[in-house]
């Protein structure tokens, strides 16, 4: 089985730091799909294309069928986008869980769907803030996580690891060193053990699945900040729409609120269950980011669903 990691030469936030790992010891170039340019280190693979991130679907199997090795996991490169145009350093998981078929795919994906959220995404925070810390990149840039959201399909155990936010931050060979130092210490290259690896028999097995909030998820962020915290998927207000209950002529239960908010639940929640096996799956909500007859309806379901909701205590 081998981690692949995933970058685009049409993205400098995306290239430079795969180059910056490739210019590490131990890289040697290898069989890999079509056109595209690979490289092996141990267990690792680096994989080279030139159309958008989000665009090569099924990367996992295609591997599996040019070369025969099973993927465990995806590590995709790549920029990060933001109007404020802060500089970042971000992680998060993929999906779309809360489109239905028909929706427009913006940023590709498929409709119902989530990955499996790689296990590293809490571990790896850390470790990529205390690199960037040591870089000196802290406070110029931000460590953050980002709510579940894009493609590129796919089945297996995925992460984005992306800088942000403008041309300058993306070209920043001191950003991409960072993460390229991040990929190398996390995945253990250089000799010292792997971050991240998870393991049923582990001491602590709660994995916190984030509900509600903004896109960079502050308050699920201070959660998983926390040494020992997993991290699974983080369903972002937006990825969690409600019909309004008061704008119905006739009384609607909790259960009965429409939209496609359920579906983005459950469909994180078996996602996020799939990455942990025999893990405690903890719903963590932004309680301050619902309305009273939006939290009531999500707790409810949560509680129909057999799903914990985490208490104060409980990370």
């Amino acid at each position: 089985m081998v981690t692949l990691i995933v970058a685009t030469t049409s993205d400098p936030a995306s290239v430079n730091p795969a180059n910056a790992l490739l210019a590490m010891p131990g890289w040697d170039p290898t069989p890999s799909l079509q056109d595209m340019k690979g490289f092996a280190n141990g267990g690792v693979r680096v994989l080279l294309h030139n159309k958008s991130i989000i665009e090569e679907d099924d990367l996992d199997s295609r591997w599996k069928e040019a070369t025969g090795e099973h993927v465990d996991e995806l590590i995709f490169l790549s920029k990060h986008k933001a109007s404020s145009t802060r500089p970042s350093l971000t992680v998060h998981p993929i999906g779309v869980p809360h489109l239905r078929e028909g929706d427009v795919l913006p940023q590709g994906g498929k409709p119902g769907w989530a990955a499996p959220p790689n296990p590293r995404i809490g571990p790896w925070l850390r470790l990529l803030k205390k690199i960037a810390q040591d870089h000196n990149l802290v406070p110029e840039f931000e460590i953050t996580l980002e709510a579940t959201h894009h493609g590129p399909i796919t089945d297996t155990p995925a992460m984005f690891l992306e800088i942000g936010s403008t041309d300058e931050c993306w070209k920043r060979q001191d950003a991409a060193e960072v993460m390229a130092l991040l990929v190398w210490e996390g995945l253990g290259l250089g000799g010292g053990a792997a971050v991240g690896n998870w393991n049923r028999d582990n001491d602590n097995k709660r994995v916190l699945l984030g509900i509600g909030g903004g896109h960079y998820a502050p308050r699920h962020m201070d959660i998983a900040l926390k040494d020992g915290v997993w991290v699974g998927h983080l369903i972002s207000g937006y990825s969690l729409p409600m019909e309004d209950p008061s704008q119905s002529k006739t009384e609607t239960n909790a259960k009965d609120i429409g939209g496609t908010w359920k579906q983005a639940i459950k469909v994180a929640f078996e996602a996020t269950q799939s990455a942990f096996p025999g893990g405690e799956i903890l719903a963590h909500l932004d309680h301050k980011s619902f309305k009273s007859w939006q939290k009531n309806a999500i707790t409810s379901f949560l509680e129909e669903q057999n799903i914990t909701i985490s208490k104060r205590d409980f990370f």
